[in-house]
């Protein structure tokens, strides 16, 4: 399916992953006015949309070019990759950044440890590990870390 008849005028952000936070992503910037389309591989995932999102649903695998192809990627003005597994949020990332040179990449990340991997590449990253130890810590009165 292309997705060019769907979509309101301009660009769009492409979401990966239709997970609680890829739906609550998904839902929040559709109903600010953005042009969204959002890819899973289970088509169950879809039913986390709000009945009122209007934006693109798409079933298939985005580490599949022909995939990304059919999501018209290449009209993205940003790609966020926040599926459940590392290995497949850096794949889409480094596919679009590197490929389709999208410019704003987002991928979410569960290891703290590879988050050099996608600065490495450009990526920015989102990893619930440190942004939930910065809140403890905050909620704590511990002081930042430099």
């Amino acid at each position: 399916m292309k997705l060019s008849a769907h979509k309101k005028n301009g660009g769009y952000t492409l979401i990966v992953g239709c997970g609680r936070l890829g739906a609550n992503l998904a839902n929040t910037l559709y109903d600010s006015g953005q042009n969204i389309a959002i890819i899973d591989k289970n088509p169950e995932a879809f039913r986390k949309l709000s009945p009122s999102f209007g934006g693109i649903a798409m079933t298939g695998d985005a580490t599949e070019i022909t995939t990304l192809n059919n999501a018209e990627i290449e009209k993205a003005t940003a790609v966020i990759s926040v599926t459940n597994n590392d290995n497949t949020n850096i794949m889409v990332a480094q596919l679009a950044k590197e490929m389709y040179s999208i410019g704003q990449v987002i991928a979410r990340l569960y290891d703290p440890e590879r988050e050099c991997v996608y600065h490495e590449f450009g990526i920015d990253t989102i990893c619930p590990a440190v942004l939930s130890t910065k809140e403890i810590d905050k909620l704590l009165g511990v002081p930042e870390a430099e």
